[in-house]
């Protein structure tokens, strides 16, 4: 108690005004931006991942059961009546992927064809996406394609009203020099439809029927993968090995995160390096304490020697500078950790700071606050000030103390 009330003399009382006081409340402010910094970095790089995951949701389903050999399978191969029985499986569809060319008017560019089936809207809801026709890939027996905008784009595609394309798919069997034409599978179909969201995946994925796929890629009555869409709320892991359960050994049974498990283990290693490399300017950062400390005790040695006359050791002189090193690194902390967490939370609600440029998904930079990061940079900051408030200290303290 006592040490903690002469620190606390030391840092608040009006009475103690000189360079010290002034060198403190500049350390506090020192280590205030970084600890600011780093919460907003962290909340940022959530935002980016929520934004990321939500892209890919649009094409990657809750679960995706594929054949773990070979690329294609037969639909009946799957008991569709039992899967939908499954607590927490509320659609489910099969879907047809192979790479295509696409010409429109001299105009080419590759991309992934998916056929999809009826039952796909229920699994994707692709209305808000597409931002010009509509995202049905079939009406009656008229096949359609729905494609991306940066695709449209390329092929030089400005209304629906003149927007037919030509896929080209590749024959299977035999592939001749000779006659290269022959080596492809060839039809013209009208687009439907213009989706919106990232540029990847606009240049990448267009949607046709699963009819129509399964005609250009030369595969009746086969499927390359089924996804389904689970309950709001429903347990993913348990729904997930039930349906593995329910297909059998022959076939892989993957979540969302999985099917991109390398994209987002590299988004985590670049957020924690951000943060390791935040932390290493926060350590420098803190060294404004070490040194406001140092001048601190150097300016107090006449009270070290009163206390010392009055009978107080070393382990007291040293719990009380400690002590004022940890309120100087608190209080930095403190104001630090709530303009981190109110800027994030100002600009995740609001979007105050908006992003220059037309062509992206939002308007405004995406950041997500969460409480577990506000306790990974509290415990590192904790870390780093004990470590250096107790090294300082027990430093100068000793040789104050020879000195004497």
């Amino acid at each position: 108690m006592l040490s903690r009330y002469i620190a606390r003399r030391y840092l608040f009382s009006r009475q103690s005004r000189s360079v010290v006081n002034l060198i403190s409340g500049l350390s506090v402010a020192a280590v205030a931006v970084p600890v600011a910094a780093m919460v907003i970095l962290l909340s940022v790089f959530n935002g980016f991942e929520t934004l990321v995951r939500s892209m890919y949701s649009a094409f990657d389903a809750d679960l995706t059961v594929t054949p773990r050999r070979g690329q294609h399978f037969s639909a009946g191969d799957l008991d569709t009546a039992a899967l939908r029985r499954i607590p927490g499986v509320t659609a489910l569809s099969f879907t047809l992927e192979q790479s295509v060319l696409l010409e429109h008017e001299g105009r080419q560019a590759t991309a992934t064809l998916r056929g999809v089936d009826d039952g796909y809207g229920e699994v994707f809801d692709l209305s808000e996406a597409v931002v010009t026709g509509e995202w049905r890939v079939r009406l009656g027996d008229l096949e359609r394609l729905v494609i991306g905008q940066s695709m449209a784009w390329m092929l030089g595609i400005r209304s629906l009203a003149d927007a037919d394309v030509t896929l080209y798919a590749v024959r299977r069997g035999s592939f001749s020099t000779l006659l290269p034409m022959d080596n492809y599978t060839r039809r013209t179909e009208p687009v439907g439809g213009v989706y919106v969201l990232d540029l990847d995946t606009e240049r990448t994925y267009v949607l046709t029927s699963l009819r129509l796929a399964q005609a250009l890629f030369e595969q009746p009555d086969r499927v390359s993968s089924a996804v389904i869409r689970l309950t709001p709320g429903a347990d993913l892991e348990r729904t997930r090995r039930s349906v593995a359960a329910a297909v059998g050994e022959d076939f892989r049974t993957q979540t969302r995160d999985e099917l991109r498990a390398s994209f987002y283990r590299i988004m985590t290693y670049e957020k924690w390096g951000i943060f390791f490399i935040a932390l290493l300017v926060l350590v420098i950062a803190s060294f404004s304490v070490v040194g406001a400390l140092s001048m601190l005790i150097v300016e107090k040695r006449g009270d070290m020697a009163t206390l010392r006359a009055l009978g107080a050791d070393t382990g007291l002189l040293r719990s009380i500078f400690r002590t004022e090193g940890l309120l100087i690194c608190a209080l930095g902390g403190a104001i630090g950790l709530t303009l981190g967490v109110v800027l994030s939370l100002l600009q995740q609600h609001f979007g105050l700071i908006e992003i220059p440029a037309e062509s992206f998904l939002t308007k405004s930079y995406p950041v997500e606050f969460r409480f577990l990061d506000l306790v990974a940079v509290a415990a590192a900051f904790t870390v780093v000030s004990v470590v250096l408030t107790n090294v300082t200290v027990r430093s100068m303290i000793k040789d104050t103390t020879i000195r004497s």
